[in-house]
């Protein structure tokens, strides 16, 4: 067993702390988190990697309160970078690095490819909608006052009006980048998780 859990490591930690913003120190102890999450907390994760349904659990345990698990895949896309079902060290790494240190314009790139589920550049108004729902059914019982029904659709009437200048129907990258940089609210949001680590 001790073998299996050590399979798969960082390919060098040398190499991800160039790529990513994090110390080598930094990057240990997100090793050995990373790993115990999958191995002790969960079944069990030998390769080193997480699979979906694992990223998923983990996630519930963070909102016990709502359903997660829509966001969670949604999520868990966004950091299978390379799509191959798993989300390796690496991968995780990676977006986190982003996610905590990133410029505004990594932060805004990366939650723009979120919201891309098809990943074909656009976001259309269903995309939206799709995420919202998902973060809306996660935040479950938080939600003070309870949200009526149609709440979703109304936040993404406003956002994607805001958002599809030419109005064509879909938001591009930059149509993206621009409206979230005007928002004052949008950018307060994208600086709240850069001094956690």
């Amino acid at each position: 067993m001790e073998m299996a859990t050590v399979r798969h490591r960082p390919e060098a930690l040398e190499l991800l702390e160039a790529q990513s913003k994090f110390t080598k120190k930094e990057l240990q102890i997100l090793y050995r988190g990373f790993k115990n999450f999958g191995v002790s907390s969960f079944r069990e994760c030998p390769s080193g990697v997480v699979n979906e349904e694992t990223f998923k659990e983990i996630y519930s345990q963070f909102f016990p309160q709502g359903d997660s698990t829509t966001y969670a895949h949604f999520l868990f896309n966004a950091f299978d970078t390379d799509h191959n079902g798993s989300v390796s060290f690496e991968d995780f790494v990676m977006g986190l690095s982003i996610l905590l240190r990133g410029t505004v314009q990594e932060k805004l790139n990366w939650a723009f490819n979120l919201y891309d589920i098809n990943k074909d550049g656009y976001i259309t108004k269903e995309e939206m909608l799709d995420i919202m729902k998902a973060i809306y059914d996660m935040m479950g019982k938080c939600t003070y006052p309870v949200l009526k029904e149609d709440a979703p659709r109304q936040h993404v009437e406003t956002f994607f009006q805001k958002m599809d200048k030419n109005k064509d129907g879909v938001v591009t990258i930059d149509e993206f980048i621009e409206s979230c940089q005007k928002d004052e609210n949008i950018m307060r949001s994208m600086q709240l998780f850069e001094n956690v680590i």
